[in-house]
């Protein structure tokens, strides 16, 4: 049974479509990367799972338990959900804010003081206990609210752009916590725009773009249904023109333009592979050419994303 399921998912609000028959499946210890376009509708998707908006139609399910009013209290004592807005009450103390929530927990006593000591080491806030919540660095109150959501140790973490508004270091920071949570075993759904960390934490991957699940699976699948063809960058010492000329006539070759005084040939998907990118080099080679660069372009999530979305937005 998956941990994350979602059958027909749908969220309409007027004419405007936000979620469109969504299936999805997210099994337990994956950590999913949810990407698409702002107002694609991740963040709706999210929002339904932790009991915060009804679907139209459809049916999302959490541990086997059916998310909605019937269920709502069982599902949040599964799930952890952080959003990309962090708030508190004024005036308000790192050990005030998670006293107060460990409290909606029923969490007591020693028990209590226990827990809030576990996810302050485990977040590397013990030592702003006593600091203020709205003194903390972006960073600092993006971790304070991974450990609150962890004071009841959910089996599910939904985040929503956790590394949203982050300066370097504390995404790197908020990216090990992830990871160290992934290898205690949580299962995480989380929604970001920076795709390159996504690729380095996330062992599965949904794209979605006006409110449909595009794209689903391994980051490897990803990958490879967006590998259409290949793409070389070639650079030569003169006549550039020419040699883009010679090679646009090869055969397999699609096009070959010159950008910033190099080559960019687009090779097809048949034609694909290192014997033709030799035969490219052999055959400007022979015409007297000489080559200072000769390389394929990698395809990385932020290329797969850019080149099976189209932009499209609601």
């Amino acid at each position: 049974m998956p941990m994350i399921q979602t059958i027909n998912l749908t969220k309409r609000y007027g004419e405007l479509m936000a979620l469109s028959n969504l299936n999805l499946e997210i099994e337990r210890g994956d950590c999913f990367g949810f990407i698409g376009p702002n107002g694609a509708g991740k963040t709706t998707c999210i929002k339904i799972l932790s009991t915060l908006l009804k679907p139209t139609w459809g049916e999302a399910r959490i541990d086997g338990l059916s998310v909605g009013p019937v269920n709502a209290r069982q599902v949040r004592s599964v799930i952890g959900y952080v959003p990309d807005y962090f708030g508190s009450y004024d005036n308000m103390v790192v050990q005030e804010y998670l006293e107060f929530f460990a409290a909606s927990y029923n969490i007591h006593g020693d028990k209590r003081k226990q827990v809030i000591g576990d996810v302050l080491d485990l977040t590397d806030l013990a030592y702003k206990i006593d600091a203020e919540v709205n003194s903390l660095s972006r960073g600092m109150q993006q971790r304070l609210s991974v450990a609150r959501v962890l004071l009841h140790d959910p089996k599910v973490l939904l985040l929503d752009e956790p590394a949203s508004g982050l300066d370097p270091r504390a995404r790197i920071e908020m990216r090990e916590l992830l990871k160290e949570l992934h290898r205690m075993g949580k299962t995480i759904l989380i929604s970001s725009h920076i795709l390159l960390e996504l690729a380095d934490l996330c062992n599965r991957v949904g794209i979605i773009e006006q409110g449909e699940l595009k794209y689903n699976g391994t980051m490897q699948d990803i990958l490879d249904r967006a590998q259409s063809g290949a793409v070389l960058h070639v650079a030569v010492t003169q006549r550039t023109e020419q040699a883009a000329q010679l090679i646009s006539q090869l055969p397999g070759v699609t096009a070959a333009d010159i950008t910033n005084n190099h080559i960019r040939i687009t090779v097809a998907p048949d034609h694909a592979g290192h014997q033709h990118t030799a035969a490219i080099a052999q055959k400007l080679v022979t015409e007297g050419y000489a080559l200072t660069r000769l390389e394929e372009e990698k395809v990385n999530l932020e290329s797969a994303f850019m080149r099976l979305t189209k932009g499209l937005v609601q």
